[in-house]
């Protein structure tokens, strides 16, 4: 029987069917047999795998954020006669509880402390009232008031020591009774503002014939406000501010 072989087929190599092996054929190294009647040779251990470690997080960035400091403080004083309001006007505004020294008027203050003919006022301050409103974060206004009577004007020297400035309260039905105080701050060369307090909300007199009766210059402002209202007290204090800071900035730019 005739067989054909294909041309894609080596030719068998001489030496046999071993010479004709695949190692042989297709050039692959052949795996060395072990010799006979030995044991072979343990395989290696495999390596275990290194232990597993979660990749380490970066480190948070840290932004500081800058603390505002605490805020500027700033001593006011509302001065004025007796009865005027200053009083109420601390309590209007302040943003905690006043502090206030009041005492009871008795007949020992008949002739001596005169809250005017159609006052109701029972109660006076011996001493002094004390509040304070925060503006902003960098400004905190600390008011004092100052007793108005007269024997008590030895007190306003130390109130006023460290004073930015002054609301000087005045009641349009009795000026008089402010001249004390609008003389005390001109002495003193501290900045002030004059507030004209509307008892029921009207004036006795307008505001430049208040102007005109309490003898003060054009560069001293004067304001009508309600001691009663917080938004009123409010305005007339930035008014005091306003004049105090103008006035600092005049001196150092000097």
């Amino acid at each position: 029987m005739d067989f054909v072989r294909s041309p894609e087929w080596p030719a068998a190599a001489a030496g046999g069917p071993a010479a004709n092996s695949a190692a042989i054929r297709y050039a692959a190294p052949a795996a060395p047999c072990p010799p006979a009647g030995r044991a072979a040779a343990p395989a290696a251990p495999p390596v275990p795998p290194p232990p597993y470690r979660p990749p380490e997080a970066a480190a948070p960035t840290v932004v500081r954020v800058p603390t505002p400091g605490a805020p500027i403080p700033v001593k006011i004083l509302v001065a004025g006669g007796f009865g005027v309001g200053k009083t109420t006007t601390v309590g209007a505004i302040s943003e905690i509880a006043p502090l206030t020294t009041e005492a009871e008027m008795t007949s020992a203050g008949i002739g001596v402390d005169d809250p005017g003919p159609v006052s109701e006022k029972t109660c006076t301050t011996v001493a002094m009232d004390f509040g304070c409103v925060t503006i902003d974060r960098s400004l905190k206004l600390y008011l004092f008031g100052t007793p108005g009577q007269a024997r008590f004007g030895f007190m306003w020297d130390d109130l006023a020591r460290g004073a930015l400035g002054a609301l000087v309260v005045v009641d349009s039905g009795r000026l008089d009774d402010c001249y004390p105080a609008i003389d005390f701050f001109e002495r003193a060369g501290l900045p002030f503002a004059v507030g004209v307090n509307a008892f029921d909300g009207r004036l006795a007199l307008d505001l430049p014939s208040i102007r005109w009766a309490l003898a003060i210059g054009e560069h001293v402002p004067l304001v009508q406000f309600d001691a009663r209202d917080r938004l009123s007290v409010r305005d007339a204090l930035l008014v005091v501010l306003d004049r105090a800071l103008d006035r600092a900035t005049r001196e150092n730019g000097a």
